[in-house]
């Protein structure tokens, strides 16, 4: 889940997997995340939760940008899958909407919600920066959590 960054004035490189079934928006979302020049985009494409296994065979994501098109059915689907999945629960998730007026699909995972019709490269890019800033202050709470858990329990075992 690490950004890689190379030294001197090369950038980062981040790889994205975006999942949706309309080929055409698709396209339009590849040339917008294309647009990012703060990274080296390396990205891949899935269509159905099919598909995303066979990508994350091979491809290794920092970040997951999941269009709503898919229907509530396969984004649930998804989602619930990239959750449980032990390679997979801690790669941030954003999900692309058509109206804010629409369900949201419920899942820990998904930590951002972006509208298509207001979506710029520029947007796109703070959504990214800020996602996996969030998604590493939840690791590192989890990992302070776990390593002082056991002293929290020894304590309240001597209160009593």
């Amino acid at each position: 889940m690490e950004i890689s960054i190379d030294k001197g004035n090369k950038k980062k490189t981040l790889q994205i997997l975006l999942v949706g079934n309309n080929p055409i928006e698709l396209s339009a979302l590849l040339n917008q995340v294309k647009d990012i020049n703060q990274y080296v985009i390396q990205t891949e494409l899935a269509f159905d939760v099919r598909s995303l296994l066979d990508r994350l065979k091979k491809f290794k994501p920092d970040f997951i940008l999941i269009d709503d098109n898919i229907g509530a059915k396969e984004l649930t689907e998804t989602t619930s899958y990239l959750q449980t999945d032990k390679k997979t629960k801690e790669i941030p998730v954003t999900v692309l909407k058509n109206s804010n007026y629409a369900e949201s699909v419920p899942s820990d995972l998904v930590i951002d919600y972006l509208l298509k019709k207001s979506l710029t490269p520029e947007r796109l890019y703070r959504t990214i920066v800020n996602t996996l800033k969030i998604k590493q202050a939840q690791q590192y709470l989890k990992q302070a959590y776990e390593k002082r858990k056991h002293l929290l329990k020894g304590y309240m075992h001597s209160l009593r």
